[in-house]
C-alpha cells in the first residue's frame, strides 16, 4: 500500500512542487488549500479548506483513515512596515502560518501515531535572518521553527519525527509579490530577481523541486530516521555570508 502524505497550501508554489515530487516517489497525496477544487497533477484527494479553522480541519481529518506524513506548508505574506500593519492583518498571518500547523498536527496525531509517521513544517530563512517590512511573516516562521523543536520532544515517545525546512529565495508567486518591499532596488521583476540571486552564494534563486526534495528527505523514514527537531536551511548559502562582506 502506498504511503500517504497530506500537504497544506498545495495549490501553488512550494506546495504544488512538493505534491508532484511525492507523487513521483510513489506516495499518495492529499492536498488542502483555500482555493476552489482544481485539477492538479499528482494530487489524489483535494479538500478546499481554511487550515486556520479548527472545524474545517476536523471535518477533513474525519475523512482520512491513513496518514504517513504531514507537510504544513500553507502560508501568506503581507509586506508592509510594522506601524502600518493592521491588527487583523497580523492575526491573519499568525492564523494561516502558525495556528494551522498546530491544528493539523493535533488533528492528525492519532493517524501519525499508528503509522509512526513524520511532520515537516515549512518555515523560512526569515526565522533566523530577515529584512525590512516583513516582521509579521518572520515572526510566524520563527514560531514555526520553535514549534518544530517542541513538538519533536513531545512526540518522540510515539516514534513520530518532526522537522522543518527553511527555504530561502525560491521562484514562487509569493517571492515575486514581495520583491518590492524595499530590500532590493530595480525597475522590474527581472532586475529584482537577478539582484536577489546575486545575494546567494550559489548565485541563483532556488526551485520548488529543490525544496520538495528536502521535504521528502525529512518525511521519509528510511532517509532521515535519526533526525528530529531539526531546521534544515535550503537557501543557496544566503545566510552563511556576513552582511558586512
Amino acid at each position: 500500500m502506498k504511503p500517504v502524505v497530506m500537504i497544506t497550501g498545495v495549490a501553488g508554489g512550494i506546495g504544488y512542487g512538493t505534491a508532484q515530487y511525492f507523487a513521483y516517489q510513489g506516495w499518495s497525496v492529499i492536498g488542502l488549500d483555500r482555493q476552489e477544487k482544481v485539477e492538479l497533477e499528482g494530487i489524489d484527494r483535494y479538500f478546499q479548506t481554511d487550515v486556520s479553522d479548527a472545524k474545517q480541519v476536523a471535518s477533513v481529518i474525519e475523512k482520512i483513515d491513513k496518514l504517513d506524513g504531514l507537510v504544513n506548508n500553507a502560508a501568506i505574506q503581507i509586506c508592509k512596515p510594522l506601524v502600518e500593519m493592521e491588527v487583523t492583518e497580523w492575526d491573519q498571518i499568525m492564523a494561516v502560518n502558525l495556528r494551522s500547523a498546530f491544528l493539523l498536527a493535533k488533528a492528525t496525531y492519532p493517524l501519525l501515531k499508528v503509522s509512526q509517521g513524520s511532520v515537516v513544517n515549512v518555515s523560512s530563512v526569515h526565522a533566523i535572518a530577515t529584512s525590512a517590512n516583513i516582521a509579521a511573516y518572520a515572526t510566524s516562521k520563527g514560531g514555526l521553527a520553535a514549534f518544530t523543536r517542541a513538538l519533536a520532544i513531545e512526540w518522540a515517545k510515539d516514534n513520530i519525527r518532526v522537522n522543518a525546512v527553511l527555504p530561502g529565495a525560491v521562484d514562487t508567486p509569493m517571492l515575486q509579490a514581495g520583491l518590492s518591499r524595499g530590500h532590493l532596488s530595480g525597475n522590474n521583476v527581472e532586475q529584482l530577481m537577478n539582484q536577489l540571486a546575486a545575494k546567494t552564494v550559489i548565485g541563483r534563486v532556488g526551485t520548488t523541486e529543490e525544496i520538495a526534495k528536502g521535504i521528502f528527505f525529512l518525511a521519509n523514514r528510511e532517509l532521515s530516521s535519526f533526525m528530529t527537531g531539526q531546521n534544515l536551511v535550503i537557501d543557496g548559502g544566503a545566510t552563511i555570508r556576513l552582511s558586512t562582506e
